[in-house]
């Protein structure tokens, strides 16, 4: 192997990127920190932080102890209140401010949060059987697409990995490079993809407090997890999936 693919590791871009004619400094927009969708599409509203009524206390420390990457899943759904959590965790707003700097429950570099969360949702009480946008600015869901075998299409696009059409839930971020593009220009991609492990963790840690379990997936059919979703592969793309499921 070239030792020349470590170099993705290293932070040694920076010293040749002139940040003096980013689109931050020369003073054009940024793009939107969520990613637009059509007034009359459908939308969910998720129950907010502080309506909570199911959501079991854990422990900082219980939640880490027992972190784990669980593969099996029950066939027990998730109700609406755990699905609100789990994306709230994840990507949900803990403060706005303005277009440039929205706080979330995760970090990022530069405030940026160039991720966007879809959900294959399989067994979610209340929900039809579909793919899902988050909507972080308003805590909501938005309907994307509805596949027919939408569990074996997850499966596939998992490389066969099954527990990804078995869970209750599967979680598939995407990545809008511009957003952290418009900031750090070419030293924007690592940081992206220290933002997605940021998320997973979140991740892992929510599922304790529900019952539920998770396993971080980035082995997939790049083009075909794209298609799934219906984005063009280039302005955005998929990075990430976690499936979710009672354990």
């Amino acid at each position: 192997m070239s030792k020349k693919f470590r170099d993705f590791l290293k932070d040694s871009i920076r010293k040749t990127v002139d940040f003096s004619i980013t689109d931050q400094s020369r003073g054009i927009k940024p793009p939107p920190a969520e990613k637009p969708c059509n007034p009359e599409d459908r939308r969910i509203s998720l129950i907010k932080p502080g309506d909570w009524k199911s959501i079991h206390k854990v422990s900082v420390e219980a939640a880490i102890a027992q972190r784990k990457s669980r593969r099996s899943y029950t066939t027990e759904a998730i109700n609406l209140e755990e699905l609100s959590f789990l994306l709230w965790a994840t990507q949900g707003l803990r403060e706005k401010r303005s277009a440039v700097r929205n706080y979330r429950t995760v970090p990022s570099a530069g405030c940026r949060h160039a991720l966007e969360t879809y959900i294959a949702a399989f067994r979610v009480e209340g929900i039809p059987k579909a793919i899902y946008r988050y909507l972080p600015m308003s805590h909501q869901l938005v309907e994307v697409v509805k596949h027919k075998d939408l569990e074996d299409l997850l499966t596939q696009a998992a490389l066969d990995q099954s527990f990804a059409g078995k869970s209750a839930v599967t979680f598939i971020w995407t990545t809008i490079p511009a957003r952290m593009e418009w900031r750090y220009g070419r030293a924007s991609y690592k940081v992206i993809a220290l933002d997605a492990g940021h998320v997973g963790q979140s991740l892992y840690l929510a599922c304790e407090a529900i019952g539920a379990g998770t396993c971080a997936i980035a082995a997939y059919d790049q083009e075909f997890a794209d298609s799934i979703l219906g984005i063009d592969g280039v302005e955005e793309f998929t990075i990430y999936m976690a499936p979710v499921g009672k354990v």
